[in-house]
């Protein structure tokens, strides 16, 4: 009895769909999935930065060039590091109409550190036009990026791919069968580790120790950013060595097993270098010269103001009364 109950709750299934149709359009759930991450991020991003003391909603300014600048280096990134995918014998890569063509997005297959290349470009000509210090950004991207990521892993699922080892485990997803990735030799049904879901858990967790230890210890100049590095990545090693989609391959590690690393290694880096650079805290989340005035606010602190006016009629009787006040 319980062994038969097991069974049915013994795997995670694959949906059954990777589309739908809204008139002559053709929606891709790993599209939504992405937006979805996108819009989570820029309001998560949107009011670390009000708090701050940035002017609301400047994050979409910066986002109109960082967004674009992400997904396509993202794609590029992806397409030159599964080179012999894309590129192999008979394949027609320069032909939209194809799957998998190099361009067709929707198939699937961005890659994260070509996005956080592309994006950090794009975050810092915005910051360069907006007057906001790139490292405050940075800081206060950082959580909704992590959520983001989580968030656009779902696509991955709904497109049943980039999947990991076989597994006998209660959690094991089901794949349909044939696949593109699949292993030759292995009979169908066989379950594979959700890196997907792996990976949806470790950034999940990863929003929640980035708010908390940003708070705690008053992490700024690039610092909690540097933290998502080191977080993210340390996980991204171990996804990476167990998926088996196609990968080229570099000193026996995947492609993105170095990137990982090297993402590691940077985090590092910069959370030290900028905690010797940067002893205190940012006097604003703006450049000096750049800062904004909420409207209404009274600058009382500027020097060249002087107040001209007449008193009011009150102030000047009472002034002439106190004046009057006898003195023994």
């Amino acid at each position: 009895m319980l062994s038969s109950a097991a069974s049915v709750v013994a795997s995670i299934p694959s949906p059954s769909i990777s589309s739908f149709q809204l008139g002559p359009l053709t929606i891709h759930f790993y599209a939504l999935c992405i937006i979805t991450g996108i819009v989570a991020a820029v309001l998560i991003t949107n009011h670390r930065l009000t708090k701050r003391g940035a002017e609301p909603w400047v994050v979409i300014d910066i986002s109109l060039i960082a967004v674009p600048l992400a997904i396509i280096i993202a794609r590029f990134y992806h397409v030159f590091t599964h080179a012999s995918f894309y590129f192999g014998d008979g394949r027609e890569w320069w032909n939209p109409f194809v799957k998998d063509a190099i361009w067709n997005v929707w198939d699937g297959g961005i890659a994260i550190y070509g996005s956080l290349i592309g994006g950090a470009i794009g975050a810092w000509l915005g910051c360069k036009w907006t007057g906001i210090r790139f490292w405050t950004f940075a800081d206060a991207l950082a959580p909704g990026l992590l959520l983001a990521q989580a968030l656009g892993r779902f696509g991955n699922w709904f497109n049943q791919e980039l999947y990991g080892l076989p597994t006998d485990l209660p959690w094991g997803l089901e794949i349909d069968y044939p696949n593109a990735a699949w292993p030759a030799g292995l009979p169908e049904g066989t379950l594979f580790h959700p890196t997907f879901l792996y990976e949806v858990i470790w950034n999940t967790m990863g929003v929640f120790v980035l708010l908390y230890v940003g708070r705690r210890f008053r992490l700024q100049w690039g610092r909690v950013f540097a933290i998502y590095l080191i977080w993210y990545s340390a996980g991204r090693i171990v996804w990476e060595s167990i998926r088996i989609d196609p990968s080229d391959i570099i000193l026996g590690l995947r492609t993105n097993v170095w990137a990982a690393i090297i993402g590691v290694a940077v985090g590092i880096v910069i959370f030290f270098v900028q905690k010797r650079r940067h002893p205190g805290f940012e006097p604003s989340p703006y450049k000096p010269g750049r800062e904004w005035t909420p409207k209404g606010t009274v600058q009382s602190q500027d020097a060249d103001y002087v107040d001209v006016s007449e008193p009011p009629i009150d102030a000047v009787t009472e002034g002439t009364a106190t004046s009057t006040v006898a003195t023994k």
